[in-house]
């Protein structure tokens, strides 16, 4: 089987690329060509063919992420298929199963059933789990276990991986020399694979043998996304050198596994302060050759426990305005506690009202539906607004739960109606087609 990309190269329009053209407005041909390069990503695991087509890259809406699963201290499997369906209700486009515990096997297949979204996640989590049950110490894995558990999760229906390859000996030593970090190592598989090389003296297999891992990605068309295993998790450690170590090499194998004719996407940064957000994205896409970029958060500040998903908003919404095309969300719940149902839909909505204001201001072209939105609320047509609305729900909801004395009018002003009185000393000046001249 040849995958998007190979196909791509070939001249061919597969079904997946004219649903993405369709979607996005775009010609075919131009997100062929797109995808040929490597710039755009449709994860599309033929082991689901019924599930959604997502396309990720240069030119897109940026997508959203949401990240479900157990771990050793709550694991529930029908609370992870609660999750999942509610990440797609609330509009997320890809799903990342991330269990850490439990009958992960099961709680993966239960997940994939529940949802028709491109679903992911990072191998060695089950790897080190599984190692550690049975042998009581993670150190012991067996790097043959981990590519044939791999090959079992992609053959589960899995669309796209977070696979920690660029992780190396040569990263390790920059994290040593440097005096180790201020807020740690925030990623769990990149830890784990950190000490699994220190502990046995030994290169990362994932690296050493990236052409496996990529040959295991193609038999399944899934995207390699490149794991951001020592990304920063504190801003105070933002672009160290270890951070910049393991960028570089990922960038270096973005550009491998597309001569491979593998799908590929680069991840990062993890804590960013602002004024770097915009610098780590155009390294990315430099070194990378305009690699799609999946961005966790990034977090601004290390202060916003409770209100992360705010926190991270801000980071996204200036991610997807400098080029970042899949944003992973961020909940209420992060640096604090197991993410619940209510705690998924929260960060879905922030994250998508994020890429909304990040893609407004990165495609000028596209700002037709906030101008119908602004016409809309001028004329008071409510019910006309709720078809521009991100969360048309909740807005009505707000809205008939103080409900005004004039339907015309909200509880906000009343009778002292700005809008209401504009249109009383405007309105004919807009009215018929004058609109379109007006606006």
């Amino acid at each position: 089987m040849k995958t998007q990309i190979e196909l791509a190269r070939e001249g061919v329009v597969t079904e997946q690329i004219k649903t993405v053209a369709l979607d996005e407005g775009f010609d075919p041909e131009v997100i062929r060509e797109r995808v040929a390069k490597g710039e755009i990503v449709i994860p599309c695991n033929p082991k689901r063919p019924n599930q959604k087509v997502a396309g990720i890259g240069t030119g897109l809406r940026t997508k959203v992420n949401a990240s479900i699963g157990t771990s050793s201290d709550i694991c529930d499997i029908e609370a992870e298929v609660r999750k999942a369906k509610a990440a797609e209700e609330e509009g997320a486009d890809t799903l990342m199963e991330l269990s850490a515990d439990g009958e992960m096997d099961e709680i993966r297949r239960a997940v994939i059933g529940a949802t028709n979204l491109p679903v992911g996640n990072v191998p060695l989590y089950q790897a080190f789990k599984e190692t550690n049950r049975i042998h009581q110490n993670p150190a012991k894995l067996d790097p043959e276990y981990l590519f044939d558990l791999i090959e079992q999760q992609l053959d589960d229906g899995l669309s796209f991986m977070a696979i920690h390859c660029g992780i190396n000996l040569y990263t390790i030593e920059r994290l040593r020399k440097q005096g180790y970090r201020y807020g740690g190592l925030a990623s769990k598989g990149g830890t784990f694979m950190v000490s699994w090389m220190d502990a046995n003296k030994k290169e990362n297999p994932l690296y050493e043998q990236f052409d496996r891992v990529c040959g295991l990605m193609k038999k399944y068309d899934a995207v390699l996304s490149l794991g951001n295993g020592i990304r920063a998790g504190a801003i105070h450690d933002s672009h160290d050198r270890a951070q910049m170590a393991e960028m570089i090499i990922n960038c270096e194998l973005a550009e491998l596994g597309r001569d491979m004719g593998c799908q590929m996407m680069v991840e990062g940064p993890g804590h960013v302060p602002l004024d770097e957000i915009e610098g780590n994205i155009m390294l990315e896409k430099r070194m990378s050759g305009n690699a799609p970029y999946y961005v966790l958060g990034p977090l601004p500040i290390d202060t916003g426990a409770g209100y992360d998903h705010i926190t991270a908003a801000v980071g996204a919404a200036n991610s997807a305005r400098y080029g970042a095309d899949l944003i992973c969300y961020i909940t209420p719940a992060e640096h604090l506690a197991l993410p619940n149902e209510a705690d998924v839909r929260e960060g879905v909505r922030a994250t998508r009202l994020a890429v909304r204001i990040g893609d407004v201001a990165k495609y000028p072209d596209r700002r037709e539906n906030e101008k119908q939105a602004a016409l809309a609320r001028r004329d008071m047509r409510w019910d006309d607004l709720d078809k521009y609305l991100l969360f048309p729900e909740v807005a009505k909801k707000i809205k008939a739960d103080r409900s005004p004395a004039e339907e015309k009018t909200c509880t906000m002003c009343g009778n002292f109606c700005a809008m209401k009185k504009g249109m009383e000393v405007f309105g004919d000046d807009i009215a018929g087609d004058k609109v379109s001249k007006a606006v």
